[in-house]
């Protein structure tokens, strides 16, 4: 098993990232996350690597940090989720950006992937919402999950001031960030101002 590649970058493609070690140039399938931490061509680069082995094929993916090698192997260990759709969605979304996504239940968000339908969207929510919330989450310090998840799953003013941003256009994985760091104990109606506010500041900054 190949756990990673450490040489020149001597191409780069929209879905491919090539490194040469030792002689030899290594195709890594990729997402366009981490073509976009890459450097030029002739750079040194170093990418973590997971690997499938298939009766037709042997493919090499590759990704700028362990964080989205570990999404990516999240979301092939879903049912009817293969290579193409997992990295399709660490396309659109950065690693952090998934796993907010997926905590806060958000299944429209992924449907913006291209390939992925609202029925493969709501499997990985569905498979992996628990386990990113819960024993998966230490391996993503850092990223607000285990808040995000909580605030989405409230009742009282937290789960009605959700409800209502969505409801105004919103969609889960935008809001749910930001309700969770404020107080809980705060009105639904002055959840949603302090939400609209930052939303305001962020537009403008």
């Amino acid at each position: 098993m190949i756990y990673s590649v450490h040489g020149k970058l001597i191409a780069k493609e929209p879905t491919m990232a090539v490194v040469e070690c030792g002689g030899v140039g290594y195709a890594c399938r990729t997402t366009l996350y981490t073509l976009g931490q890459l450097g030029s061509i002739g750079d040194t680069v170093f990418l973590y690597t997971a690997m499938s082995v298939r009766e037709d094929a042997v493919e090499l993916f590759g990704f700028s940090t362990q964080q989205e090698l570990q999404c990516f192997q999240l979301l092939t260990s879903v049912s009817g989720v293969g290579p193409k759709a997992a990295l399709s969605i660490l396309s659109d979304l950065s690693p952090d950006q998934f796993l907010l996504t997926v905590a806060s239940g958000d299944s429209k968000a992924l449907t913006r992937a291209k390939g992925i339908g609202a029925k493969s969207a709501q499997r990985i929510v569905m498979e992996l919402k628990d386990k990113i919330a819960g024993g998966a989450a230490g391996l993503f310090a850092g990223s607000g999950v285990e808040e995000v998840a909580a605030a989405s799953q409230s009742a009282g003013s937290v789960g009605e001031a959700i409800e209502a941003l969505v409801t105004l256009g919103y969609t889960q994985s935008e809001v749910a960030p930001i309700v969770a760091k404020l107080d809980p104990s705060l009105s639904a109606s002055e959840l949603i101002r302090l939400t609209l506010q930052e939303f305001g500041k962020q537009r403008n900054f």
